[in-house]
């Protein structure tokens, strides 16, 4: 990430990976411009703009002049699923359509996840997999992606396994919810570190991944099991048979096909080095 890139705005830029991959573009030099709430405390370096996406005004301020855009922001942690949809889909229209009013030349990065595979595939999920999500959270982005890649503008969609690192309190949270939601213990997932989630986004916004969908993932499935064991809460092992051995695993092959190498290669390897 580099001055190349040009004038950025990002939106998300306090969540889970926002907060996290905008420090690393500040530290790479970006020109970094967020959307945020009032009150939001945002690095030193990064240009604020006050609103959010249902402000037209703000996102008209918003995209002025850049030349990409990172859309992060989105709702899934709630049972209220009209704001998910609201959010996630209403608000990445509201954005797509002030880019093409003001950016019309911008490229337009959505990150999405690999929840939108179905539980039952007969192989790790692909891009070019039909997908039909049964909760809000992945149908709302599967519709947020077709909006996307029918508005057209430059576009990439990023899908993301589960995120962990950098001190975020999500892996630690994982055996919670493995135990609520009854998780075989050996069912696998696939896992990106938000250090590569950075990696995956500079080969986007240096224009790697136009026009694709792409899974970002590091190169070793962990099994709930392990995972668990790793920060020290331990679940239940058990012999029983794996329903849906594929679900929740991400095929990688066109990512590193288009350069992508992560940097943090396993869980085991973040372990070592700290950076859970």
């Amino acid at each position: 990430m580099n001055r190349q890139v040009g004038k950025l705005l990002v939106t998300g830029v306090t969540g889970l990976v926002g907060e996290r991959l905008l420090r690393r573009l500040v530290d790479a030099g970006t020109d970094c411009r967020a959307l945020v709430r009032a009150g939001k405390s945002i690095p030193d370096g990064v240009t604020v703009v006050e609103g959010d996406l249902f402000d037209f005004t703000s996102l008209t301020e918003a995209v002025k002049d850049v030349s990409a855009i990172i859309h992060l922001a989105a709702v899934f942690r709630t049972q209220d699923t009209d704001l998910i949809w609201k959010s996630n889909l209403e608000g990445t229209r509201n954005l797509i359509r002030a880019v093409k009013a003001h950016a019309p030349a911008a490229r337009f990065i959505l990150a999405s996840t690999t929840n939108v595979y179905n539980a039952d595939n007969s192989h790790p999920g692909r891009e070019d997999d039909n997908v039909t999500p049964q909760q809000a959270y992945p149908a709302s982005k599967v519709a947020a992606e077709k909006e996307l890649r029918e508005s057209g503008l430059n576009w990439v969609v990023l899908r993301f396994p589960f995120v962990y690192g950098d001190g975020d309190g999500h892996l630690e949270a994982l055996p919670k919810y493995a135990k609520a939601g009854n998780w075989h213990p050996a069912m696998r997932m696939s896992t990106i570190h938000h250090r590569d989630i950075a990696v995956a986004m500079n080969l986007a916004l240096l224009g790697g991944m136009d026009e694709r969908i792409v899974n970002i993932a590091d190169e070793a499935p962990t099994s709930i099991y392990e995972l668990a064991q790793l920060v020290g809460e331990p679940i239940d092992s058990s012999s029983e048979p794996l329903v849906n051995p594929w679900y929740l695993l991400s095929d990688c092959t066109l990512a590193r096909y288009l350069g992508f190498q992560p940097t943090v290669r396993t869980v085991y390897q973040a372990t070592q080095e700290g950076i859970l």
